[in-house]
């Protein structure tokens, strides 16, 4: 006996249909979700590590160390990496012999050195005593020398500054206020006014 598809007539050699089967569906299971929670937690401990080492190779004291917050910890980075680019070891600066602490603490104002784009590349610890304001707390405003200005002598102080790097050792002398901490504002009623003198230098 021939049995006979019943969808094309065709003879079957088995009881079968050739209606086109279909596929096995694989399991409607969503497609497995990775969260990316634990990959951004891994990446930000790893910043951590590499941050709390850098911390570890500033030269200040570890009661300092400990106040550090991530901005003022990289800040402090960047400016050491930019004095040691400006004067690598070996090159001490040209401004004539290395000041000690005791011989800053008798000035009546502070060093200040700057790139000749107007970064900030050193800040002499005695700041504290004309801002009120130590070299980790004026660096959180930013890294520039227009970041601790006044911003209404921007202007003019970048002409001056402008001059100073067209006509190296040309001294250029300008007056502005200074940020200075709450303390100080209080106390004085707002900002320090600083004269500022100074003269780039061009660099081998």
């Amino acid at each position: 006996m021939t049995i006979f598809c019943s969808h094309c007539h065709r003879p079957l050699q088995a009881e079968m249909s050739c209606l086109p089967t279909r596929a096995k569906q694989a399991p409607s299971a969503s497609r497995s979700f990775r969260s990316t929670k634990s990959a951004s937690k891994a990446r930000r401990d790893q910043i951590n590590v590499e941050l709390q080492a850098l911390r570890s190779l500033l030269p200040i004291s570890a009661q300092e160390k400990e106040r550090l917050s991530y901005l003022h910890t990289m800040a402090l980075v960047c400016l050491r990496l930019r004095g040691a680019q400006l004067f690598p070891p070996g090159f001490p600066p040209p401004a004539g012999p290395a000041l000690g602490t005791e011989l800053l603490s008798l000035l009546p104002g502070f060093l200040l050195v700057l790139s000749a784009d107007s970064k900030l590349v050193y800040i002499s610890e005695n700041v504290a005593h004309v801002l009120g304001l130590s070299v980790v707390e004026l660096l959180a405003h930013g890294d520039t020398v227009f970041d601790i200005l006044d911003g209404r002598v921007e202007e003019d102080v970048h002409k001056k500054l402008l001059l100073a790097r067209e006509e190296p050792g040309r001294e250029v002398t300008f007056v502005s206020e200074m940020r200075t901490s709450k303390a100080f504002r209080l106390q004085h009623g707002g900002n320090r006014v600083v004269a500022v003198c100074g003269r780039f230098v061009a660099l081998r």
